[in-house]
């Protein structure tokens, strides 16, 4: 039987997310931009509510095609907080477009969103070490610098905990606990 980190063994659809894609070095900026959404849409709430909502997320926000998702109006804003298959917040929401138009801006700038994400880690992983789950930090000094320069930009839900989260989930650092099996895996 594989060891696996231990926030993963819940259920199916949390344990496929950990051995496929948790802390795989993401740099397709659609896959960014899905990533950064469903991590502030998981504040407050557990992880595993947002994985069983993902499917309904990327068809209520057009597969996360920022170019469709500035045009959204008040009515479509409107008929996605009737939507029961996504967290029906205003606020968050609403952060949804405000951050497509934060992406588009960020790309422009910079040639793409991965290209500036992944300059807070010299474009490489941190490979850390942590030998349990209770080691794991929740936010570190460079999400913290994450946030503070996402939110200059006009980011919405993108405190350092969520940015710590988003780092772990695209493979910005390795946060396998190093007796599970994807730790070597994700660190080659």
């Amino acid at each position: 039987m594989k060891k696996r980190c231990e926030w993963s063994t819940k259920n199916q659809k949390d344990q496929d997310y950990h051995d496929e894609e948790w802390g795989v070095p993401v740099h397709d900026d659609r896959l960014l931009f899905e990533y950064l959404i469903l991590e502030g849409a998981q504040a407050g709430l557990s992880w595993t509510t947002i994985l069983a909502k993902r499917e309904n997320y990327r068809k209520a926000f057009d597969y996360f095609d920022v170019k469709k998702i500035i045009q959204y109006d008040n009515d479509k804003i409107a008929s996605l907080l009737e939507d029961k298959g996504i967290v029906r917040n205003k606020l968050k929401v609403n952060s949804v477009v405000t951050n497509a138009k934060a992406f588009l801006e960020v790309q422009k700038k910079y040639g793409s969103f991965d290209a500036y994400i992944w300059s807070f880690v010299d474009g490489k992983p941190i490979q850390n070490e942590w030998a349990s789950v209770s080691d794991v930090p929740a936010k570190t000094d460079i999400s913290d610098a994450m946030s503070k320069d996402l939110k200059k930009k006009g980011f919405k839900f993108i405190g350092s905990t969520i940015c710590y989260a988003f780092m772990q989930a695209v493979g910005m650092v390795n946060d396998h606990t190093t007796d599970c099996f994807r730790y070597d895996e994700v660190k080659e």
